[in-house]
């Protein structure tokens, strides 16, 4: 089946077209560990995995590279500020090799949390300064970089059509960006690919270099180490859209400087989480992370639902009363599968024409640029199709939630099992009042919500009863 992407690069759809047939490189672009990921961050580790696992689905290997920003990244993309990994270390007084092992590992339980699958190589920028200095020779050799005050500079004016990816000029590039006066560079524009002589004077991470002794630019480490793992030219590229105007732009120019030709074939970026307010900040304090909406009493995969309901390339409004509805709404569909499960019988029949014609435009949907409101809506389909017995029902849910990762099929946990009796009581009342108002649309809904919760009413003439189904 053709799968069809968005490319930044040209702006359009484009049916996508691996380097080598049935395989996909696919480099996608990690987290600065000198604090927690943000929850506007996962929701683009959580596209990034959607697309992954549909890449899969419908028949492709995927080879999956992501980088850990460990040393090189300044609170401003465009060499300015402060280092985010000495901030960390000085927040917390500690060393920055303990900021960046305690953030990456608590990265990793937040994926873990949310069933984005680990990827096939992780890349610590610390374990690979020798290939991001065997590019910059690369470029030196090229005639793409200069020197200046000590510091080895990419001069994008060597570079044709540096602002096709963004595809903003020149003068929007530099408004953008808030780029600082710096006397050292011939561009304001231009970046560093090796300090040795920073602001930082006592910076703890150095190493030696064939232009003294210092550290890397932050760009320099994606390049070096997609290439490393993926080769010359790279199937898709990935990361949110606030890396369009700067990172994946001086990637692009400093890859393909060295290189001599295309080096991503296919360029996806997923849009902001905002809030009422705009966007999350690190720097500004104010940002959720995924713990802070565990103890709001929602569960990880609540929001990664929540997530699926919307386009990767849209933005998303964040509120707790949004997320409240996509809980409600995931409960239910968690309930709806429980009954399927519970109503399982060994001779039910497999028609395996039907389940085909279903995992078909599942696959359609996921391969028209991730789809996902679309596959959501055949996995409803599936769930109220009165032909398909409830073993094929079953079959088809399992094999949706290889992409959807939303446990489906897994039975709820003891704290799933958990209920607000006060609540329960006064939906019960509720429905009461519904039902003597013969309001049967509302009783319905009353009833459903409660279904969700994993509450079984029972009506008598005596009233309304209600237990926690097995």
């Amino acid at each position: 089946m053709d799968f069809f992407v968005y490319n930044t690069m040209s702006g359009n759809k484009e049916k996508l077209i691996p380097v080598q047939e049935g395989k996909v490189g696919m480099y996608t672009c990690g987290p600065t560990v000198y604090n927690y990921a943000h929850i506007g961050n996962l929701r683009t580790y959580i596209f990034e995995d959607v697309l992954k696992k549909s890449l899969r689905y419908i028949g492709h290997n995927v080879k999956h590279v992501m980088n850990i920003t460990d040393v090189g990244h300044l609170q401003s993309d465009a060499d300015t500020g402060e280092d985010k990994m000495e901030l960390g270390a000085q927040r917390e007084n500690k060393t920055v090799w303990e900021i960046a092992k305690f953030y990456e590992n608590a990265f990793l339980e937040d994926c873990d949390k949310l069933n984005i699958e680990r990827p096939t190589v992780i890349c610590r920028a610390t374990e690979h300064i020798q290939d991001m200095i065997d590019l910059i020779k690369r470029l030196e050799e090229k005639g793409y970089t200069y020197i200046s005050n000590g510091n080895v500079y990419y001069e994008i004016d060597k570079f044709e059509d540096y602002n096709e990816l963004a595809n903003l000029s020149i003068e929007e590039l530099e408004a953008g960006s808030r780029v600082e006066v710096d006397e050292g560079k011939k561009n304001p524009l231009d970046f560093v690919l090796w300090f040795t002589n920073s602001k930082f004077k006592n910076q703890i991470m150095q190493w030696d270099s064939p232009w003294g002794r210092g550290f890397p630019g932050w760009h320099i480490e994606c390049s070096a180490m997609s290439i490393k793992y993926l080769g010359e030219t790279i199937d898709i590229h990935c990361g949110g859209v606030d890396h369009i105007p700067v990172h994946h732009t001086n990637e692009v120019a400093q890859s393909e400087g060295a290189l001599g030709h295309k080096w991503v074939n296919y360029w996806m970026h997923g849009e902001f989480l905002v809030l009422d307010g705009g966007k999350m900040s690190k720097s500004k304090g104010d940002f959720l992370t995924l713990s802070k909406i565990e103890e709001n009493e929602f569960s990880p995969l609540d929001y990664r639902y929540f997530c699926l309901q919307s386009r990767y390339r849209k933005q998303l409004v964040f509120s707790f009363e949004a997320l409240r509805d996509a809980q409600n709404s995931y409960k239910k569909l968690k309930s709806k599968v429980s009954s399927i499960i519970d109503a399982l019988q060994e001779e039910e029949r497999l028609d395996e024409n039907k389940i085909n014609l279903y995992k078909s435009e599942f696959a359609e949907q996921i391969s028209d640029d991730l789809n996902m409101a679309n596959a959501l809506t055949v996995l409803s389909k599936v769930i109220k199709d009165s032909q398909l017995t409830n073993r094929e029902k079953y079959t088809l849910i399992a094999d949706f939630d290889k992409v959807l990762s939303l446990e489906l099929t897994k039975e709820n946990s003891e704290k799933d099992m958990k209920v607000d009796e006060n609540l329960i009581s006064r939906l019960i009342k509720e429905r009461n009042e519904a039902r003597k108002n013969r309001n049967w649309v509302r009783a319905d809904e009353i009833r459903d919500e409660l279904q969700a919760m994993n509450i079984e009413l029972i009506d008598s003439k005596l009233g309304t009863e209600w237990k926690i189904k097995k």
